[in-house]
């Protein structure tokens, strides 16, 4: 359908985004054996707190999710590694040795340099999409070997480019500057937006919070009924000192909003995201998509939410709004 397809071998240039926690191997087949990509988030399957600062637990739980989905499909899927600094470096060096290992056909590397793990990846045969956010970032993935970058605007749900480009203003501005396939990121939930993106230029599409409403995600039921109830003003961006994120509006963020605004210091920030005694010992991010707290908890959303109204199959997803974006190009072309 696009150069992304034939360079994945995939039937739909649409990409399920990593979500860190829930991008689980059923999810990923799900999107996968529609015809689309699945990706696997790089804490997926965990379900306690204590996980989370288990090495290798959190090591041995990335390898279980590859294989299961192995053992479920044959079809084309990639897995998420964040690139990592300080003490998760550890983990994020090793999660590259088990994709390694494991046979990963396809790797999305995020939150750092496309040095990093380029090389080593595609050195293995493993097909490398990296996550920019600003022209310069593309360039320099395209000249490290990367076989795919997505543009993630301003609207991305989660962790987004401290640039604060919008969208559709990033994605025609990259489409002149580099020679590889281009995937959308931020705010696209429907066929809308899938044309939209590649009528600027993009070869696919990447879609996350749209999925978090599908009935194979893990997500807490809370989180799935905050989408449904979501508007346009249910998101904002914040926390520009301790690194840009879009999340659902609520106490959390309004708290995090007023200690920037009066000056807080970035370790006392940091103090604030990770901790919160309402949450019982949960972290903010699990705490809401997992513990189901969507008051104190931080919850990763994009800014497209308040366009999604039900909770359906993920297949039933890739399939809609590949049909809706067909409907769009027709009204248009008339």
């Amino acid at each position: 359908m696009t150069s992304l397809c034939d360079v994945l071998g995939i039937r739909y240039p649409l990409i399920l985004a990593p979500m860190t926690w829930i991008g689980t191997a059923e999810l990923v087949v799900a999107v996968s054996k529609a015809g689309g990509l699945g990706t696997i988030g790089p804490n997926a399957g965990m379900k306690q707190q204590s996980e989370a600062s288990d090495m290798e637990a959190s090591i041995e739980r990335f390898r279980e999710q590859l294989r299961k989905v192995r053992s479920l499909s044959t079809e084309p899927f990639a897995a998420n590694i964040p690139v990592g600094w300080g003490k998760q470096r550890a983990i994020t060096d090793r999660q590259v040795d088990i994709a390694i290992e494991e046979g990963l056909p396809i790797a999305v590397v995020s939150m750092g340099s496309s040095k990093a793990y380029t090389k080593k990846l595609k050195d293995a045969g493993i097909k490398v999409i990296h996550a920019v956010g600003s022209v310069r970032h593309a360039q320099k993935a395209e000249e490290d070997g990367v076989d795919a970058v997505v543009c993630e605007g301003y609207e991305a749900g989660g962790h987004i480019g401290g640039e604060e480009l919008p969208l559709f203003v990033l994605i025609p501005q990259v489409a002149d500057a580099v020679n590889i396939p281009i995937i959308a990121g931020g705010g696209i939930v429907d066929g809308r937006g899938v044309a939209a993106a590649f009528v600027l230029g993009a070869d696919g599409v990447y879609m996350g919070t749209r999925f978090l409403a599908s009935t194979e995600c893990t997500v807490h039921s809370s989180v799935k009924q905050a989408i449904l109830n979501a508007t346009d003003q249910s998101t904002v961006a914040f926390a520009r000192k301790t690194g840009l994120s879009r999340c659902w509006r609520n106490d959390y963020t309004a708290g995090h909003m007023e200690l920037e605004a009066k000056g807080a210091s970035f370790e006392e920030l940091r103090d604030y995201e990770r901790s919160c005694p309402s949450l019982g010992g949960w972290r903010r991010v699990p705490g809401a998509l997992i513990a189901g707290n969507t008051d104190e908890g931080s919850l990763p959303m994009g800014a497209g939410a308040g366009m999604i109204s039900k909770v359906i199959p993920a297949g039933e997803i890739v399939r809609e709004v590949m049909e809706d974006y067909k409907e769009v190009l027709r009204r248009t072309i008339r």
